[in-house]
């Protein structure tokens, strides 16, 4: 499948990174680092990418479409990496109402958990990311044998 790739836009200089640093050295607090998590959680999509559609690539975003499903009749979201103001969001589709694979998220990881399918970030944890790139495999396998795509 055609990547549709963007040109990279490197790391987010200001934004939701910048304001977060801003913010953090005004209550006397260490600023996170939210460029490092960012490129820690894009870092497990960037595998995908080949034979999925990178819809988004610029700096503080990042966003794979699984490909396009004769079921539904539409392009599939499968994951983004996303930085907020106060946290480093990691959107994961295939975990969305799917039980089975949410069931094996561990509690650490679901400490992390907003909503069904989105994970916040505001350090890179080696740990829980090493579980995220886990579950991102099994439900890469999943969408492609349920969707017929990438």
């Amino acid at each position: 499948m055609a990547s549709g790739r963007a040109a990279s836009g490197g790391r987010p200089a200001s934004g939701g990174g910048a304001r977060a640093r801003v913010a953090a050295k005004k209550a006397g607090k260490a600023a996170p680092d939210f460029d490092a998590v960012f490129d820690a959680l894009k870092a497990i999509l960037t595998p995908y990418a080949p034979k999925m559609k990178v819809l988004e690539d610029k700096p503080g975003r990042y966003t794979l479409l699984a490909g396009y499903s004769e079921t539904l009749k539409k392009d599939v979201w499968f994951a983004s990496v996303m930085v907020n103001k106060s946290y480093v969001s990691f959107h994961l589709m295939p975990i969305y109402m799917n039980a089975p694979l949410q069931a094996t998220v561990s509690p650490e990881l679901q400490k992390r958990k907003q909503g069904k399918a989105c994970f916040n970030f505001r350090s890179v944890e080696p740990k829980l990311l090493s579980e995220l790139k886990t579950l991102t495999k099994k439900g890469a396998e999943q969408f492609r044998k349920a969707l017929l795509v990438g």
